[in-house]
């Protein structure tokens, strides 16, 4: 190949960018997460800074920590943790979200190392961080004891582990799957499988088998009155999210 020439095919480039641009925005297809995503992102950075003795005052709170967003997708909160000044490696099983995810941390102006790449290889590769992001994606592995244990095995002594799912109970079958896959049809049909749900106690169990210690534990409430998201200590009949760390 002379110099000049690239393999950089630009119409191929340009699907991405409009794929990015319909990833970000928060009026289309993929508004229910951005909805959701400001009370993630609250319990995140709350728990972050208070296991790390971080000021979100800050203008970069985050700066020397190397954070791990496992199931990155878009980038929702890859991007937020790159701004507070964190390391942050985004990796994703399904190969297209990738460069989805990358485009759009171009256009933004930010460095996250994006990979497509699993839990377990990161593992195998003796990848260490100090904070891995587990969110929502415990109910779609097929082993969720190995995956939480490569989790474990990814987090530098004295980690943290955030990592949120979606409880097994009828109420949850009507909301999650019933509600917002056949009804509000905000995600696909078979997105979730019922039987893979996880109650806290088992998700709480399979921490502590992973070699973690659960710290807290909360639900994520929708109002469909009010349309939005809130964190609550009480009602984990749904969402939920925990904090885990691993022994210093």
């Amino acid at each position: 190949m002379s110099a000049g020439q690239t393999t950089v095919d630009p119409s191929e480039v340009a699907k991405f960018e409009a794929m990015a641009a319909e990833w970000w925005d928060p009026t289309g297809k993929f508004k229910p997460l951005h909805m959701m995503n400001p009370v993630r992102l609250d319990y995140i950075t709350s728990q972050i800074a208070a296991e790390f003795g971080r000021d979100l005052s800050d203008d970069k709170p985050f700066a020397g920590l190397r954070i791990l967003d496992i199931g990155c997708g878009g980038g929702l909160l890859s991007e937020p943790m790159a701004r507070l000044g964190a390391d942050v490696v985004g990796a994703d099983a399904a190969e297209r979200n990738i460069p989805v995810a990358q485009v759009h941390a171009e256009q933004s102006g930010l460095d996250i190392d994006y990979r497509f790449t699993t839990a377990e290889a990161l593992a195998a590769a003796g990848e260490q961080f100090d904070v891995v992001l587990n969110m929502e994606v415990v109910e779609h592995v097929a082993d969720p004891l190995s995956y939480l244990t490569a989790c474990q095995q990814l987090l530098k002594p004295g980690g943290l582990m955030v990592c949120s799912t979606i409880n097994r109970n009828p109420k949850s079958f009507m909301v999650a799957i019933v509600g917002a896959e056949h009804v509000m049809r905000w995600l696909p049909k078979g997105t979730h499988e019922w039987d893979k749900f996880i109650t806290p106690d088992e998700l709480g169990n399979l921490i502590t088998e992973s070699g973690l210690r659960l710290v807290d534990k909360q639900g994520f409430v929708f109002n469909p009155i009010l349309w939005s998201w809130s964190i609550s200590s009480r009602d984990l009949s749904v969402n939920y999210v925990t904090a885990s760390v691993k022994a210093a």
